[in-house]
């Protein structure tokens, strides 16, 4: 952090102003885990009446999937509760329900944080982003599997889904001790819920039920943290020119979302905000952006963020993201040099 004031003003200070409340917290777990939980139900129900209906329930089950996606965040960050032990038991619990390891979410998040924007410092918790040298140089595999990966069709259907269903069931040779555990204790506890379940309601109904609530809570996940850090003029520069402040309020996004996918996604779309001030609260983050004029920033909406699709690549010399057309013109230039 190279400036912790702007225009005369700390930052910091104003950030620590806004707290959690942990009646407010236990209210959004009540108003969260207690309609998911019950529309769960009602889905497998619903699977004696027509599939349809439980195809249509699905969607708002998604959304509180999302929505408790949103609890298990925050306690990552310490700000969900007062209590550090109280932000790791919800954790903990939360993560289950949203098939992901307490651990390994905490240390890829918070790695996430520290160096958002950062070029020499990508890949860990971000969504894979290639600069254009990078892609031109890379050998053909590794361009197939970029655009494969980067294909808005992957990212935000089957794509998403996998890496929580089945990538995080997973341990790597890059995660620590701690991380390699909270995966199989992870691991254990969805067997032992998910075998539950599926004794009480047979493994095709369970099945029928959990596939479409976890591929569009997956799917509207991923698309949020996709548009959080990939627009045109999204912040990103080497390490020696780095900045946090930068990092956060230009590299992401404030997005505009009508009330109802606001509730459900936790006031996440003011992620300027959230990565400014990682331990302000969800439901303090637009609070924090409305009363302070110098975390205005120019917004995304629902019909401006669908021109994201076509951003694959950052390009450093035009300082922006680019679609894959801009590949002919280095190519061209390449090819007369």
């Amino acid at each position: 952090m190279k400036n912790h004031k702007i225009e005369g003003v700390d930052w910091r200070k104003i950030i620590k102003k806004y707290q959690p409340e942990n009646w407010r917290s236990i209210w959004q777990i009540i108003n969260t885990l207690v309609p998911y939980i019950g529309l769960f139900a009602l889905m497998f129900w619903s699977v004696s009446v027509s599939y349809w209906l439980t195809l249509l329930l699905s969607i708002p089950t998604a959304g509180f999937m999302v929505r408790t996606f949103i609890i298990f965040h925050d306690c990552g960050h310490g700000s969900f509760f007062k209590s550090k032990r109280a932000n790791l038991i919800v954790g903990i619990i939360t993560g289950i329900l949203v098939y992901t390891p307490w651990q390994l979410w905490w240390h890829e998040h918070n790695v996430h944080h520290a160096n958002a924007g950062n070029l020499d410092k990508r890949g860990i918790g971000d969504v894979d982003t290639w600069t254009v040298e990078e892609y031109l140089a890379a050998p053909f595999w590794k361009k197939f599997w970029y655009r494969i990966m980067r294909h808005p069709l992957v990212m935000f259907s089957i794509g998403a889904m996998i890496v929580f269903a089945v990538v995080k069931r997973f341990p790597l040779a890059s995660h620590g001790k701690k991380e390699r555990a909270s995966i199989w204790w992870t691991n254990l506890a969805l067997l032992v819920l998910i075998s539950g379940l599926m004794t009480l309601v047979g493994w095709k109904t369970f099945l029928i039920v959990q596939l479409p609530i976890l591929l569009f809570g997956t799917s509207a996940g991923g698309w949020m943290f996709y548009v959080q850090h990939n627009y045109e003029s999204v912040y990103w520069e080497r390490q020696e020119n780095w900045d946090f402040y930068k990092a956060a309020m230009d590299g992401s996004s404030l997005y505009e979302l009508p009330a109802i996918l606001q509730w459900f996604t936790g006031n996440i779309g003011f992620h300027h905000i959230h990565h400014l001030g990682s331990r302000i609260p969800n439901y303090k983050l637009q609070q924090c952006f409305e009363e302070n004029p110098l975390f205005q920033v120019k917004s995304l909406n629902m019909w401006t963020s669908l021109k994201t699709l076509r951003l694959r690549l950052w390009d450093e010399a035009a300082q922006k993201m680019v679609g894959w057309e801009v590949l002919k013109k280095y190519r061209k230039e390449t090819n007369m040099a």
